[in-house]
Formats: structure tokens, C-alpha cells, sequence
């Protein structure tokens, strides 16, 4: 049993370092983030981010910015020492990205850390005491886990800060970081959320020697985000801006076909700093109430300047929170803006005379109001209508067709000769072509992919988040396995030539970017799964690749079955291996049998 101690220890102060590091620095993405905020702090106009080993060999940031003289470069490595804020009314009015002055002293007590920077000549003449014959005459510094300072004179231009080892004296904290894939990741995702926020900056990033994000300074964040994203994404957004007397908005937001399976592509700027926020989160969905699919996510970046007294930055220990004075003020003026944008997307595909592309497009079978209004004894859709008169027995005998009843979202009815089948038909094509995958995939092991392909006449560009296009490359050869022949084509891009049959009229922009979102979740899965080492799990992304791809081949609400297509689902779906589950394993289809069905109406 334990037993409490009454006494109270004061912790040695090499040991609070340590446990403060654990608030800043989580992993090798949070030490990124915060030497970049200084950088960006210090009116840099080019900032270079080197990585190996997925941070924990080393992490390089180096700018061009104002840079310190000796005496500010030792103090910076202090505890709560900053430039940014003097008094208690400055942390209420920040205007810069960093402000709390403990990230450099808790990155230092975890890691070998080398300061090197010089004080701009500029800086230098607007009251520093210290000058130089030669102005690149600067400061180095180098500690290990926050002591043993070295200290001397060294050529530099702006700052340069090192990070070695990370986590070496802390083990246990090095054990719970993830694959380098999702690291590099991580530090991906932090990059670009920076150049998203401050387009007037270059930014280069490099990870394990091989450049893999080079951005110019840009003239408008339109130009950022097309450097980033690529043309086709950037088309597909629409924009609205606005102010107020204490607030101004620009946003950038799907239109009414660019949604995404995942939360990826969304965005949400205060003051050029990235945050989570449900509050603005919430108003962009309330937005697209009606519009969306309910499993479907829309794409948005939201840049709001606001006056930084209206808004509290210090509420999340990393800083990737926010608290507003006014939160229905908030809402109300995003969600203005949210609908203009999209009123702009409805007025656009008017003008383009693609109204009809907004609704739905009913193949072949009507809602049941219609069928209500126009044959009043009809009760079942598909290619033929069955009066109340009619038994569905007859009509089963059928080898082509199949009547059907359409319930609503994914679901439809249809009789069997012992009870009644309800069938999920997304879920149920979701198992059919996630086999049909899967074995076209081992057929051809060894001797190319035999599922059944579409060469595309023209191959297609897509271009993918640093992330994306990383994890992408690393899994080709799964992809070519299952059908899609993929291919490197530098700068963030990569080639589509051919794609599984069904997958023909796919968005490939969509469909690559949701893919490369799976994977990484593999890859954490993986991580997790490391010491069973089977062929499952070695197996295991291809099953993630080809359950991503039956997902964005498989027929949705808008494209409800007629009786043909309801008779081929059923036949297909009856060949395969587990024919009542989807991959995701969500059930494909229900049997109440005529047992139930008298039992539930008391016969």
C-alpha cells in the first residue's frame, strides 16, 4: 500500500527545466514551432528549418533577422527572460508570436544546444552599446541539458540555433516519440502552418539533407497557398472578406463539391497565429448546414485580425488555443463570412450554367415524395414501380432487377422470400471493390498490379502538402499494387497515370490527399503494433490504401441504385469473403426475418 509523505521538497531547479520542458516541448515538432515564432519575431525576411532523423539527431533553425548582442543572447537562455512583454497589461495586448520567454531555457535543459547570432548593423544603431569592426561578428553559445555553458566570438548573420540529441537525458520521454514518418510529418505540418501565416517570409525546409519545402517570400496569401497547395486546390476555393470596427476577415472555403474524409485541410488564423478553436470551427459547419454530406469534411483557411485585447493567447500551455471576450460576436462574424463565400460559389456555378451540378442527381429512382405525388399506389422505387396490390414475391423471381425501397441517406429496403433485407448499398459496393482490390493486388504479386485499370489519356498533376507528397513516395509501390500507377514528379507533386477502373471519374486531388491521411494514421497504428512483426501488419497499409480507394469509388446518397443496380450489389457482394461487413467494419446489410417481423406486429 503507498504511504504518503507529509514532508515537501523544494525541486532542484535542473529538474523544474525539465518538467516545464514537458509543457513546451512535446516533441520534435514543438521545438520547431517555438524557434520559428522567434524567428519570425525577429523581422526575418528568409527562415531555413534542417531536420535529420525526424528531429531527434538534429533540429537547425536560422534566419536573417535582428539577431542579439552578447548580453541578450545569454539572458535569452534564462528562464521567463523576453523582449516581447515588459508588464501585466503587455500580456494582455501580444502582438508577437512568442511572449512567455520559457521555450529557449526548456529546449536547452532537454537537448545539446548551439546559439550562434549576430546583431544586424541596423539593430545595432538604434541604441546598442556593443559594435563590432566586423559586423558578423557574433556570439556562440553551447550547452547540454541546460548547464556547462561554452561560450565565444563566431562569424554569423542573424540567428542559428541548434538543437542535438533531443530528449537525450530524459530517455523515457524519447521512447514515446513516433516513426520518423509521422514526425516529419508533424514538422511538416508546422512549417507550412507558418508560411500559411506569414506569406511575406521564405521559407526553406529540409529533412534528412533532401530539400523538401522551398517557399519564396509571396506578395498575397493567394500566391502562398498556390505555392503550397497547388492550382487545382486553390481554384477550388472560394473567398469572402469583411471588417468591423474591431475585427477583419478573410477566408478561403470550399465550394459545394470540395469536401474531404478528414479534418486535414482546415485552417484558422488570429493574428497570423495558427490556432484550434471550436468556436470559429462550429460556425464554418453551421455555414455548410444542407450543403455537406454528414461523413464528409469541408476545406476552409480563416485569417481574422482582431484587436489582441479581445482576445487571450496565454490559455494553452503551447499556445495553440485561444479565449475571446466576445465568442457570439465571433461566430456570428465568421459565420457571415463563411455563407458570403459560399453565396460567391452558388452565384459562380450559376453564372456557369452548372445549376444542376448542386442538386441531387437521382439515377434512375425518385424520392418517395415524388412517387407519392405522381403514382399513388406505389411503394417501391427503382426501375419499375409495385402497387400495394402487387406481392414482391413475383417480382424477386427476377435475375436483372430487383425492387427496392429507397428509406433515405445510404439505405434501402428489399424483400426476400423468408423476411425482409435492409442494405447499407455505400457500405456493401465499399466491400465489394475493397476486395475486388485486394485480390486483383495478390494475383499480380510479383508480376505488376492485375487490377482492372483505366489508363488516363492524359496523366494528372496533383500537387500535395510537403506531408502528403512525403508519405506518398515512401508507400509507391502499394499503390502501384493496387491499380494506381503513381509516379514522382518533383517539387511537391507527383504523376497519376492509371486507376482501378471504378475509379474513373474520381477526385484525384481529393483522393491522394485522403490516402496520404490514412497512411499516416497506419503508420501510427504500426508503431503501436511494432512487436507482432506479421505479415498482417506488414500487410496492413495496402489494406489501408485499398479501403480508402472502395471508399472513393463506392456509390454515396446522392447516386441511389435503381432495381438493376440493387440486384448486381447483391449478387456481387454475395462473392466476397465477409460480405456483411465493410472494411471499416460497419455492417453492410440486416436480415429481419419473417419470424421478427410477425413478432414485432403481435401475430
Amino acid at each position: 500500500m503507498l504511504k504518503l509523505s507529509m514532508s515537501i521538497n523544494v525541486l532542484p531547479i535542473n529538474l523544474r527545466n525539465k518538467i516545464a520542458a514537458g509543457e513546451v516541448v512535446e516533441r520534435p515538432a514543438s521545438v520547431v514551432k517555438e524557434l520559428i515564432e522567434n524567428s519570425m519575431d525577429a523581422g526575418s525576411s528568409r527562415i531555413d528549418i534542417d531536420i535529420l532523423k525526424a528531429g531527434k539527431r538534429l533540429i537547425r533553425v536560422s534566419d536573417n533577422g535582428i539577431g542579439m548582442d552578447r548580453q541578450d543572447a545569454l539572458l535569452s537562455l534564462e528562464r521567463y527572460t523576453t523582449s516581447k512583454i515588459k508588464d501585466e497589461d503587455d500580456l494582455f495586448n501580444i502582438k508577437t508570436m512568442g511572449f512567455r520567454g520559457e521555450a529557449l531555457s526548456s529546449i536547452a535543459s532537454v537537448s545539446r544546444m548551439r546559439l550562434t547570432t549576430a546583431q544586424r548593423s541596423d539593430a545595432r544603431a538604434h541604441g546598442s552599446e556593443e559594435t563590432n569592426e566586423n559586423n558578423n561578428i557574433g556570439t556562440c553559445i553551447e550547452m547540454a541539458g541546460g548547464g556547462n555553458i561554452e561560450l565565444r566570438d563566431c562569424m554569423s548573420i542573424g540567428t542559428s540555433v541548434e538543437i542535438k540529441d533531443l530528449f537525450f537525458n530524459i530517455p523515457a520521454r524519447r521512447k514515446f516519440l513516433k516513426s520518423d514518418s509521422t514526425e516529419n510529418y508533424h514538422i511538416i505540418d508546422i512549417v507550412t502552418r507558418g508560411a500559411i501565416s506569414r506569406y511575406d517570409i521564405g521559407f526553406v525546409l529540409r529533412i534528412d539533407d533532401s530539400e523538401t519545402m522551398n517557399l519564396p517570400a509571396s506578395s498575397s496569401r493567394r500566391e502562398r497557398l498556390l505555392q503550397i497547395f497547388g492550382k487545382d486546390f486553390v481554384d477550388g476555393l472560394m473567398t469572402s472578406e469583411s471588417e468591423d470596427e474591431q475585427m477583419g476577415i478573410s477566408i478561403f472555403c470550399g465550394n459545394n463539391s470540395n469536401f474531404r474524409n478528414n479534418r486535414n485541410n482546415q485552417f484558422v488564423f488570429i493574428n497570423n497565429r495558427p490556432v484550434r478553436d471550436q468556436t470559429i470551427s462550429y460556425a464554418v459547419y453551421k455555414a455548410y448546414e444542407g450543403l455537406i454530406p454528414k461523413d464528409k469534411h469541408p476545406v476552409f483557411l480563416i485569417f481574422i485580425e482582431m484587436n489582441p485585447q479581445k482576445v487571450d493567447f496565454n490559455v494553452h500551455p503551447a499556445k495553440r488555443e485561444v479565449r475571446f471576450e466576445d465568442k457570439s460576436r465571433v461566430y456570428n462574424f465568421v459565420y457571415q463570412a463563411a455563407r458570403a463565400a459560399l453565396k460567391n460559389a452558388e452565384e459562380a456555378a450559376y453564372a456557369a450554367g452548372e445549376e444542376a451540378s448542386v442538386n441531387h442527381q437521382w439515377t434512375g429512382m425518385s424520392l418517395p415524395a415524388y412517387f407519392a405525388y405522381n403514382h399513388p399506389d406505389a411503394v417501391m422505387c427503382g426501375q419499375q414501380a409495385v402497387s400495394e396490390a402487387s406481392p414482391f414475391y413475383d417480382l424477386y423471381s427476377s435475375t436483372e432487377s430487383m425492387p427496392c425501397i429507397y428509406l433515405g441517406d445510404t439505405f434501402v429496403a428489399m424483400p426476400d422470400k423468408k423476411g425482409l433485407v435492409l442494405m447499407d448499398y455505400h457500405a456493401a459496393h465499399e466491400r465489394i471493390n475493397y476486395e475486388r482490390l485486394l485480390k486483383g493486388s495478390e494475383e499480380g504479386s510479383g508480376h505488376g498490379s492485375k487490377v482492372a485499370s483505366y489508363r488516363l489519356l492524359f496523366p494528372q498533376q496533383v500537387k500535395l502538402q510537403a506531408g502528403e507528397y512525403m508519405i506518398v513516395l515512401e508507400n509507391l509501390k502499394y499503390l502501384n499494387e493496387l491499380g494506381v500507377e503513381v509516379a514522382d514528379f518533383g517539387h511537391g507533386a507527383v504523376i497519376v497515370r492509371s486507376l482501378p477502373d471504378f475509379l474513373r471519374d474520381a477526385d484525384l486531388n481529393a483522393l491522394i490527399s485522403d490516402i496520404a491521411a490514412s497512411l499516416l494514421n497506419s503508420d501510427v497504428r504500426l508503431k503501436q503494433e511494432k512487436a507482432l512483426e506479421s505479415l498482417e501488419s506488414i500487410d496492413s497499409k495496402k489494406k489501408t490504401i485499398a479501403a480508402k480507394l472502395a471508399c472513393h469509388s463506392s456509390i454515396r446518397g446522392r447516386e441511389i441504385p435503381d432495381g438493376v443496380r440493387a440486384a448486381a450489389l447483391i449478387k456481387d457482394i454475395e462473392k466476397t469473403e465477409n460480405p456483411d461487413a465493410c472494411p471499416h467494419g460497419r455492417p453492410t446489410r440486416i436480415f429481419i426475418s419473417m419470424a421478427e417481423l410477425k413478432k414485432m406486429f403481435k401475430k
